[in-house]
């Protein structure tokens, strides 16, 4: 294999033996879509457990003597409150750079073992990310990658019912919180989270155990496969950012609308990456919002697309666009200048070098189902 050659994940002989249409997603070979579609996959999710691979994932450890100074190291590179997590406990925070715009964003889990904390980044960003925070990191204070680790999320209203057949009191873990649990004979890692809107878990295995716990979690009938198509469609919906689209390294998080991510704390204090942008912004204004967008009609505006006001005048572009399923026709999420970012604008999309009449609308555009 040479360096553009994708890799794989080990739960890619099941997806094959699936039917999966199998596409490079960053850097691997990824299922899109199995044989019923991204439709049916989408509504499935919706309604009963959704099964996804997300093991191009990069999961890895930051260690210290004690977990004050592992969170205060990491508090020096991400704007969240990781100093007030409790054993257990995970928060949604981004890596930001030294001019405060977005390197990828991420989890970052309190590890019940003293002095550790759990972070998964982003697939296309771990090696970026690794690098970052160890060269960042003070002393006595490193990264661990775990590389012989997979990961599955169990997605939809009946994830807690499947995952009960196997660890009957996983009903009683919060949402953002993990535990460890045995799966029969498989040892994990499920934390109560996920990138779909619904209610649902991941689950950390080592990766040769992974086809077992894919297998395993298949057998009931509430659980199907789904690829990356329901994945993004699932996520556009839950107006759930994605980085490469929403996040890049040009945007701080206060312009996407996290600013319910950045601790109250670390609003005042500063002390990360990037502080002074994140400050600026917390006390000005953002240049530009992150919005949604419902296009009328039926055809979807993707992303790039330019979008602009009532007089012709370009106010932003696109980030995200489809169709989605549930909310029943195209939405799409976008930046526009703060002056056009009230729900009930009037905004164009130039879709194919014609003007495509819009309205800027609340987030999410189908309700998130997270268990609280």
């Amino acid at each position: 294999m040479n360096d553009d050659t994708p890799k794989r994940t080990p739960l890619h002989a099941e997806h094959v033996k699936f039917g999966a249409r199998m596409v490079p997603f960053a850097g691997y070979d990824m299922p899109v879509q199995y044989p019923t579609g991204i439709i049916a996959e989408h509504n499935w999710t919706r309604a009963s457990a959704g099964l996804f691979d997300v093991s191009h994932m990069g999961q890895c450890v930051i260690a210290g003597p004690d977990f004050e100074t592992t969170a205060r190291a990491m508090e020096r590179l991400v704007p969240a409150d990781v100093l007030g997590l409790k054993p257990g406990q995970q928060r949604y925070s981004q890596l930001l750079s030294e001019t405060g715009g977005t390197l990828d964003d991420l989890m970052i889990t309190r590890h019940r073992q003293d002095g550790l904390l759990y972070v998964v980044v982003n697939a296309g960003r771990n090696e970026h990310d690794y690098d970052w925070i160890d060269a960042r990191l003070s002393r006595g204070v490193s990264l661990r990658r775990l590389d012989g680790l997979a990961l599955a999320a169990l997605q939809g209203p009946k994830a807690e019912e499947v995952l009960a057949q196997h660890v009957p009191d996983i009903g009683g873990l919060s949402f953002m919180h993990y535990r460890d649990a045995a799966l029969g004979p498989v040892r994990a890692q499920v934390s109560r989270s996920g990138y779909t809107g619904e209610d649902g878990f991941e689950i950390s295995v080592a990766s040769a155990d992974a086809p077992r716990l894919w297998n395993l979690l298949l057998a009931d009938p509430l659980v199907k496969p789904i690829g990356l198509g329901a994945r993004d469609s699932l996520r556009l919906e839950a107006g759930l950012c994605l980085y490469g689209h929403e996040l890049d390294e040009t945007i701080s998080p206060v312009e996407a609308g996290l600013l319910w991510s950045i601790g109250k704390r670390r609003r005042t204090e500063g002390g990360f990456t990037g502080a002074a942008r994140v400050q600026a912004e917390l006390a000005d204004g953002p240049p530009r919002r992150r919005v949604g967008i419902r296009p009328e009609g039926r055809a979807p505006a993707r992303e790039g697309a330019p979008i602009t006001d009532a007089e012709g005048q370009e106010i932003g572009k696109v980030t995200s666009g489809g169709f989605g399923p549930t909310a029943g026709g195209p939405i799409a999420m976008g930046y526009v200048t703060p002056a056009s970012a009230a729900p009930g604008t009037k905004v164009n999309l130039i879709v194919r070098g014609a003007p495509l009449a819009a309205t800027i609308v609340p987030l999410p555009f189908v309700a998130n189902r997270f268990k609280r």
